[in-house]
């Protein structure tokens, strides 16, 4: 059997549309199979391999790819629904030569037409004046920054990077169906599609001669260090991001590791003096020393500047609108780049391009209507009234669904109060793709496709390829599709760039923001408390199966400890230990579990994913695995089977830190990973040495106690099978050779704090520092073991002024390294008295 064959029978025959909003006449385009039942010439230069692939290759391949994609840690942040695995689908989109060629010139010229409107929208504005385009497109869009619309502010090539969203009509020619130039996302998920299509096709991949992406993301980085302000000769770049939260915060991230840039958010910068710089730890008190001159920015534009442009908004920098008014600073795309993304601009773009170009659209928009013109507006109402379901009617600048749900009297309505506002679109029978599905057959689906354009040099360059996405319907989960662009010759340059220009020699460290520093430290902790929590709960789960009755007053001293351990750190949800097991494992809401633990540390990681290897979703995506094992099973010895492989992914990620550059970023996770192991030895010591017993049931806790600390090995080498309390104190708490003692925990912290740029030797810190090595140096261990009515009362109180200090710690660490002055305060939230004061 072959997929192939089988989907070109299929869609041979006639079919039944895909919409019902779609007329039942209406042909498609098939991206794989022509009118002839044929290959398409793409797909012939592959036929050999391609034809082979039979449905159990393809069910391997797309096992393949989910296992990578959750490797990779991809997800997209679908709004109302959290995050979402990425969905790629096996079957690329393959065009050959000759069919991008034509496409390639169309994108090349859209892309600078869109760059002459800006420069002439925010400058002499001849469009508004000749009126080629209404004024009241322009002037009534949220996207127009007025801030930024005067010619001190006017930039030569204000659109470096943008994004053109496609799709084919019935005839096969490509139409545009919206624009992004504000903050085109895509091109990481572009990148990711193509790695693992690489790998789990080898053979085809190999096969079809096709661009490859790496020197288009070279071109970028060049283009982005020549962007910079005039006379900058080693330019600070940041991508702006609006958080982890983000929709598309792993495209963001991947693009930061591509390109060796920081991902930051707007708190992680300030403009002082008219320049954007990168706030230090003790802002304002510190002066900042690290300028930003470009951001490429993922944060609307709205929202950059919470003084000129949206209040309430958390997102941004103050004054940043000034600080590019002057020049100090590029924004990639500027902040007035979001009105090129209206909707209504595109009846008139042919004649602008007359205009500005002097040349011929090439590459048409969507057949679309303006309202605000009294002929289009009677089109429009007359195909509302009718209810054509070909027709689409869109507010200029909301989402496409903000009118889905209205009666057609309705939108009548709303469109008669505003008409300018609103536009009438043209539905265009899509293009169709072949799509792998879980019923083990390729179906044929509509698809759009997302290229993406550079200003590389004196022109703009589209990347060879793209992003293209089916959906089964308008509210499924998209999937998509790498985009494979054959050579002419096997010569031919990838991307067509044979020459890049080299970045400039030198080597820069960029500063960690005090928030990825903070992200940082909260990942160690994290990391070793969920490593701790998993080796507690196997000792315990050992210890029951060892015990083997039910719990009761008969359960054994080692297994009370190891549950009072439990209970001390995450308090008792259920009797029943598999139930409180499962608990701690999966519930990541309970706080004090190992599920919470590992939520907190993704979080974490998750601020801080563009300093990180790759290989750190690995850990995840073994961890997600297991958990998945432990739900689909009710089987008592899941529960130590899943624990078991958590443990061991935790345990990986000690390799992958180990191999980060020694920064300020990996001294944070080093600190706090050995701050939060000296808190975890305090804890299981205290529910399990505060009780005295008698010498056979003591040795039962020592050992339990040492086994879930990792350190009976070590004990049983060291004493030679005695057990004392004070041997396994001495062991744990001060013996400056075992990684698991709080002393040598306190001594490794203190090397990572000595070497932060903020440290002194004399800060709060480091004096709470040295003030609990010399509590621990001098305090007798015959005297903590000492008992006193039955409880080591000398022992309670040591380790609970030690958890204290080190809470204090903590805290300390926090406000000399990751604290940059007061949190962030909506102006609207403001009292006058205060607006005064902050103007005096």
């Amino acid at each position: 059997m072959s997929v192939l064959r089988d989907y070109a029978r299929a869609v041979s025959q006639p079919t039944l549309p895909f919409d019902a909003s779609v007329d039942a006449v209406a042909a498609r385009y098939d991206e794989v199979v022509g009118a002839d039942g044929a290959l398409r010439p793409a797909w012939k230069t592959m036929a050999s391999l391609a034809l082979s692939l039979s449905p159990q290759d393809m069910n391997r391949v797309d096992d393949e790819i989910t296992r990578f994609l959750a490797d990779d840690g991809v997800s997209y942040m679908r709004p109302g629904t959290g995050a979402q695995p990425w969905q790629l689908d096996p079957m690329p989109l393959v065009i050959d030569a000759a069919g991008w060629a034509r496409l390639d010139v169309g994108l090349a010229q859209r892309a600078e037409l869109l760059n002459a409107m800006l420069v002439d929208l925010y400058g002499p504005q001849t469009l508004l004046r000749e009126k080629i385009v209404p004024a009241a497109i322009v002037l009534g869009h949220t996207g127009f920054a007025r801030p930024v619309a005067r010619p001190s502010a006017r930039e030569v090539d204000p659109l470096l990077l943008s994004a053109t969203d496609l799709g084919r009509d019935a005839d096969g020619e490509w139409h545009v169906l919206a624009d992004r130039t504000q903050a085109p996302s895509g091109l990481g998920f572009a990148a990711e599609n193509r790695r693992v299509m690489s790998q789990v096709l080898p053979d085809l991949y190999q096969e079809g001669n096709l661009h490859r992406m790496d020197p288009y993301f070279t071109a970028l980085r060049a283009a982005l260090l020549s962007s910079a302000p005039e006379q900058v000769e080693d330019p600070r770049i940041v991508i702006l991001s609006p958080g982890t939260l983000s929709e598309t915060a792993f495209d963001q991230a991947f693009l930061a590791n591509a390109l060796g840039l920081p991902l930051v958010q707007g708190s992680d910068l300030v403009v002082r003096d008219g320049w954007v710089w990168m706030k230090p730890a003790g802002w304002p008190a510190r002066r900042p020393s690290e300028r930003i001159d470009v951001i490429i920015r993922r944060v609307d534009a709205a929202y950059c500047d919470p003084l000129e442009l949206r209040a309430d908004s958390r997102l941004g920098i103050a004054g940043l609108s000034e600080a590019v008014r002057r020049g100090r600073v590029r924004l990639v795309n500027g902040l007035g780049a979001g009105v090129l993304e209206n909707p209504a601009l595109m009846p008139f773009l042919g004649a602008a391009c007359e205009h500005l170009l002097g040349e011929q659209l090439r590459l048409p928009s969507a057949p679309t209507w303006w309202c605000g013109n009294a002929d289009d507006r009677g089109q429009v109402l007359a195909r509302v009234s009718a209810g054509d379901p070909s027709l689409i009617v869109r507010i200029m600048d909301e989402p496409r669904r903000s009118l889905i749900g209205l009666s057609p009297a309705e939108l009548i309505a709303r469109i008669h109060s505003a008409p300018h506002r609103y536009v009438g679109q043209d539905l265009l029978p899509l293009s169709q793709a072949p799509v792998w599905n879980s019923t083990g057959i390729a179906s044929a689906m509509p698809m759009t496709f997302r290229a993406f354009t550079l200003r590389y040099g004196s022109a703009y360059r589209p990347l060879i390829g793209g992003l293209a996405t089916v959906r089964a319907g308008a509210d499924a989960t998209p999937t998509t599709k790498d985009v494979w662009v054959l050579k002419a010759a096997e010569t031919d340059a990838d991307q067509g760039l044979s020459e890049i220009v080299p970045a400039p020699a030198g080597r820069s460290i960029p500063s960690l923001a005090p928030r990825a520093l903070a992200d940082m430290f909260w990942a160690g902790r994290y990391a070793e408390r969920a490593e701790d929590l998993l080796r507690l709960i196997l000792s315990a789960q050992t210890a029951l199966d060892q015990h083997g009755g039910p719990l009761g007053d008969s359960v054994d001293d080692r297994t009370r400890v190891l549950l009072n351990a439990l209970s001390l750190l995450a308090g008792t949800r259920s009797l029943d230990p598999e139930a409180e097991f499962r608990s701690l494992l999966m519930d990541a809401g309970r706080p004090g579990s190992a599920g919470h633990a590992i939520a907190r540390l993704r979080e974490a990681m998750e601020g801080v994913r563009d300093q990180l290897s790759g290989d750190t979703w690995r850990v995840f995506a073994h961890i997600d695995r297991a958990v998945r094992s432990l739900r689909s099973s009710a089987h008592p010895h899941r529960t130590a089977e899943s624990a078991g492989r958590m443990l061991a992914a935790m345990l990986s990620l000690y390799g992958v830190t180990a191999n980060m550059i020694r920064d300020t970023g990996w001294r944070m996770i080093e600190a706090g990973r050995h701050l939060e192991r000296s808190l975890q030895v305090c804890h299981l010591l205290t529910a399990g040495l505060l009780d005295a017993r008698n010498a056979r049931r003591d040795r039962d806790v020592l050992e339990a106690v040492l086994t879930a600390s990792e350190s009976i090995v070590t004990h049983r080498r060291r004493y030679r099978g005695s057990m004392r309390v004070e041997d396994v104190l001495d062991l744990l708490l001060r013996d400056q050779d075992n990684p698991r003692s709080v002393a040598f925990c306190l001594a490794e912290l203190r090397t990572h704090l000595a070497a932060m740029p903020a440290s002194t030797g004399s800060t709060r810190a480091e004096r709470l520092l040295d003030h609990l090595e010399t509590r621990l140096q001098e305090t007798e261990l015959t005297e903590l073991a000492g008992v006193t009515a039955g409880r080591r009362e000398h022992l309670a109180e040591f380790l609970a002024e030690v958890s204290v200090q080190l809470e204090q710690l903590s805290d300390a660490i926090g406000h000399l390294h990751f604290e940059s002055g007061p949190p962030a305060v909506s102006i609207a939230d403001l009292a006058l008295i205060e607006l005064m004061e902050a103007r005096a």
